[in-house]
């Protein structure tokens, strides 16, 4: 069984329908079981829940706590390239968008990891574009192995085979991030326009793949305002849970990034206010008390302090979206961040709201 199976029980349930049904003393007994079913998980996604944050923030607040204590791990993006074959509508790196594209070289690395290295941070995120040729996964393997001198890897970069999950651990990754982008398959098919990027399934499954490869964590997420935000909440649960029942062994996280301004026209078709996206947090505390959940630089410095209560896990932060962005000009960046402070900053905020900042709780071995 896949999660596709999971996906194709759910895709036609007719939310607001369900919605409808829904009472507040309903979703109140639901806030305050200790298991919650697939269903009920989505009632925390229904408006009728909007009446009820503060007692879903109470309980939220403590699940964390319980689970991951005051700790929020931070980490870094290192942009190694940005050569992309897809054409995807909402992305900057869009193979027809008119940007100059480049790739480190393994000096060039070498730099960038040392830059971060001299801000403390241990956890680096390193990202492509999607170019099996422009960045392979050769070229990947050679960055990962100079940048474990510096700090433990995770990588964002194209869906790969099982077999490639296993190499690159054994180079020294991790991690894996992938962001399905969306759930709902039709708008999948119809904001990828052609690249290899286009095949559902294959982008769907590989988190599952990099798990039976022994990846210790698999990040996962959906990119708000693509479809239905209540929808694509749902499915990213789903699937964050069916990681987490299936592979006991690998430690399962949850990215919330949101639509953010990049080069291209392209305009979301839903708009995640704050107040969802706080109700999405919660929400996924709720239903999956031990999954991780990372905010990033994508969101307002405020607001990124304010939801720290809710069931924030990890941090990025000292973040650049362009490729070389620490030690070149920023001239390839991916989107706009928003959170533009120095780690330094970021960690001097986490000590003054009593949260101990992780620069590196782990090494490989």
């Amino acid at each position: 069984m896949s999660f596709y199976e999971v996906y194709n029980q759910y895709k036609n349930i007719n939310v607001q329908d369900y919605f409808n049904q829904l009472t507040t003393e309903h979703i109140n007994q639901i806030i305050h079981k200790d298991n919650i079913s697939a269903l009920e998980f989505l009632a925390l996604l229904s408006p009728k829940a909007k009446d009820l944050l503060e007692s879903m923030a109470r309980k939220a607040n403590q699940l964390t706590k319980q689970n991951f204590g005051k700790a929020i791990i931070l980490y870094t993006p290192l942009y190694l390239g940005n050569y992309c074959v897809n054409q995807c509508a909402y992305c900057g790196f869009n193979v027809d968008n008119p940007i100059p594209r480049k790739r480190l070289t393994l000096e060039e690395v070498a730099l960038e990891a040392k830059a971060i290295a001299k801000t403390d941070l241990r956890h680096i995120l390193i990202l492509t574009g999607e170019s099996r040729k422009g960045t392979s996964v050769d070229y990947i393997e050679e960055c990962v192995k100079v940048i474990n001198k510096y700090a433990t890897v995770s990588i964002e970069i194209y869906p790969l085979e099982q077999e490639e999950y296993e190499r690159l651990i054994q180079a020294g990754v991790d991690g894996l991030t992938l962001y399905q982008e969306v759930y709902n398959e039709e708008i999948y098919d119809e904001i990828h326009i052609r690249g290899p990027k286009k095949d559902y399934l294959n982008r769907l499954n590989a988190p599952e793949r990099a798990c039976k490869a022994k990846m210790r964590t698999v990040n996962i997420g959906a990119l708000l305002g693509l479809d239905q935000w209540e929808r694509e909440a749902f499915f990213t649960g789903l699937h964050g849970k069916y990681l987490q029942d299936k592979y006991t062994d690998t430690e399962i996280s949850i990215s919330l990034p949101r639509m953010r301004p990049h080069e291209g026209s392209f305009t979301p078709k839903d708009n995640v206010e704050d107040k969802d996206f706080v109700q999405i947090m919660l929400a996924l505390r709720l239903f999956l008390p031990r999954v991780g959940i990372t905010i990033s630089t994508r969101e307002e410095p405020d607001f990124r302090e304010n939801v720290l209560p809710l069931g924030v896990t990890k941090m990025s932060a000292g973040t650049t979206t362009a490729v070389g962005g620490r030690t070149q000009d920023e001239e390839t960046v991916q989107f706009d961040t928003s959170d533009k402070r120095s780690v330094e900053e970021i960690k001097k905020m986490l000590l003054s709201k009593g949260y101990q900042p992780v620069f590196k709780d782990w090494q490989l071995i």
